[in-house]
C-alpha cells in the first residue's frame, strides 16, 4: 500500500475508531491512576508486543501493584515481556517518582520540554516511550512515536530509504520531523496516522 490515496481510504475505514481512541486518551489525563497505568505500560513496551504489555499492566494492577513484592512483579512480567527483571526495576523506580510526574503532567509545559524532563528523570524512558506516554494520556498529539512499525511504514511510503542503524536523540528528532512532514503531505493528523499504521498492520486500533 504505497499509494497515499489507498492510505486515505483506509483512514476512512478506521476514522471513527481512531477518534474514539483519541477521546479516551484525553480522558485519561484527568485520572491519576490511569496516568500511572499508562506510564507503566510505556515502560514495558521496548522490544515487546504492546498488547502483551497491556495484559501485564492489567494483571499487575489487579494483583495489587505497586504494593506487591518485587519477586511477584517479576513473575507477572516474565509471562508477557522481555527483560522482565530490568523492567520490574524500572517500574519500581518510576513508582517512587510518580507523584512528581503527576505534578509535571498537570503543568503547562511545552510537550517537547516535558518529554526532555521525562527522558532525563525516569530510567527506562527514552524519546519513544516519553512520546508514547504523553500521547496516551492526551497531553500532546504532536509528538511522534518512532518505533519499528513507524520506521517500516516510512520506508514503505519512501519517506526514508532504510532502517537506521542507531536511533539516538538527533536521529529520533530527524525521523520525527520527516514523519510530521509526511503527515502534513497526506493530510492525516500525526496521532491519527500513528494509530492508522497500527491498524493497517493488525486490523484494529490500539494504543
Amino acid at each position: 500500500m504505497r499509494n497515499p490515496k489507498e492510505l486515505f481510504s483506509l483512514y476512512k475505514k478506521f476514522y471513527s475508531e481512531i477518534q474514539k481512541r483519541k477521546q479516551e486518551f484525553k480522558n485519561i489525563k484527568k485520572d491519576k491512576n490511569l496516568v500511572f497505568k499508562e506510564l507503566c505500560f510505556c515502560l514495558l513496551t521496548p522490544q515487546s508486543k504492546a498488547t502483551s504489555c497491556w495484559q501485564a499492566v492489567e494483571e499487575l494492577f489487579s494483583s495489587g501493584f505497586p504494593k506487591i513484592p518485587f519477586e511477584k512483579i517479576c513473575l507477572i512480567l516474565k509471562k508477557y515481556t522481555r527483560f522482565y527483571k530490568t523492567k520490574a526495576k524500572y517500574l519500581t523506580e518510576a513508582t517512587k517518582k510518580f507523584d512528581i510526574i503527576w505534578q509535571l503532567v498537570n503543568k503547562n509545559f511545552e510537550p517537547e520540554i516535558l518529554r526532555e524532563i521525562l527522558v532525563r528523570e525516569i530510567k527506562g524512558i527514552g524519546y519513544k516511550e516519553a512520546s508514547h506516554f504523553l500521547r496516551n494520556i492526551g497531553y500532546s498529539f504532536d509528538l511522534a512515536i518512532i518505533d519499528r512499525q513507524i520506521i517500516k511504514n516510512l520506508i514503505e511510503y519512501k519517506v526514508i530509504s532504510k532502517i537506521p542503524k542507531n536511533v539516538d536523540k538527533n536521529k529520533y528528532l530527524e525521523l520525527e520531523q520527516k514523519f510530521i512532514m509526511f503527515s502534513n503531505r497526506v493530510k492525516i493528523p500525526l496521532v491519527d496516522l500513528d494509530l492508522l499504521f497500527w491498524a493497517k498492520q493488525t486490523g484494529f486500533v490500539f494504543k
